[in-house]
């Protein structure tokens, strides 16, 4: 075979490789990253990190978006952890605002993604970063890619507070609800800590306890409906003379059926 006509080959299979590993780690397109976002709410809270969690449905998850103030930060690897590895966080409406309020979209940052992280580095450590992403329908989860103060906002009509249905980690959150919605805040939270979150909606409570008091009536009467026919039996065992001793023939007779 001609030798120019192998390395061509060779060539060609190298590019189609390529093209394959960069459509399958490398890419958050440019429009994932521009489209639209609004993030005023959240630039507008007191905290480091201010996160909203936009509950699901039945057949599809929740979104958050999330505001990070970086006080010194040039770069963030977004991640989120499995159970056997880091997998990269795939963002959308992604902008970027400098310290005097200058506004940058998504694809005038610098974004890769590789194999564990989605990479975003930034022009100015003191600058403002935001981005949307996927949540659970009931649940939260995400590493404090920076260290501060967190403010974190539920659904509406979500909760938290039953320990059977909802669980907050890091403990010490303080927790508010402002129209409708709980909102959890951390004075602190360290760099690459948690934060996993579990809630409810707060009209599943009293349908949960009246499932249970239903289950609990029907239980008494099918108990009290199993009592009365085991005493209606006993009842007729002693009518037709069932239930008299064989050993007793203190009355002379034939000793009476079992």
């Amino acid at each position: 075979m001609n030798r120019r006509l192998v390395l061509g080959m060779i060539a060609v299979a190298l590019l189609a490789m390529g093209a394959g590993c960069t459509a399958f780690f490398g890419g958050i397109s440019d429009e994932q990253l521009d489209q639209e976002g609004n993030y005023s709410d959240l630039r507008d809270s007191d905290a480091d990190v201010a996160i909203e969690i936009e509950g699901g449905n039945l057949i599809n998850g929740g979104e958050f978006r999330a505001v990070y103030d970086l006080n010194g930060t040039e770069e963030l690897s977004l991640y989120r952890s499995t159970i056997y590895r880091d997998e990269p966080l795939q963002i959308n409406s992604v902008r970027y605002w400098y310290p005097n309020g200058t506004e940058l979209t998504g694809s005038e940052l610098e974004v890769s993604q590789g194999r564990s992280a989605t990479t975003v580095e930034v022009p100015d450590e003191n600058g403002t970063l935001a981005f949307s992403s996927e949540a659970g329908r009931k649940s939260f989860s995400l590493p404090a890619y920076v260290g501060g103060s967190y403010e974190i906002t539920l659904p509406e009509n979500h909760r938290t507070g039953n320990f059977l249905f909802g669980d907050v980690s890091p403990n010490g959150a303080e927790r508010e609800v402002v129209s409708g919605q709980e909102r959890l805040s951390w004075e602190e939270i360290e760099a690459d800590r948690t934060i996993s979150l579990r809630y409810y909606l707060a009209r599943d409570i009293p349908l949960f306890l009246g499932l249970i008091g239903i289950a609990f009536l029907l239980g008494g009467l099918g108990i009290g409906y199993y009592y009365r026919q085991v005493k209606r039996l006993q009842e007729q065992r002693e009518e037709f003379g069932i239930d008299v001793d064989a050993d007793d023939d203190s009355d002379g007779g034939p000793p009476g059926l079992l």
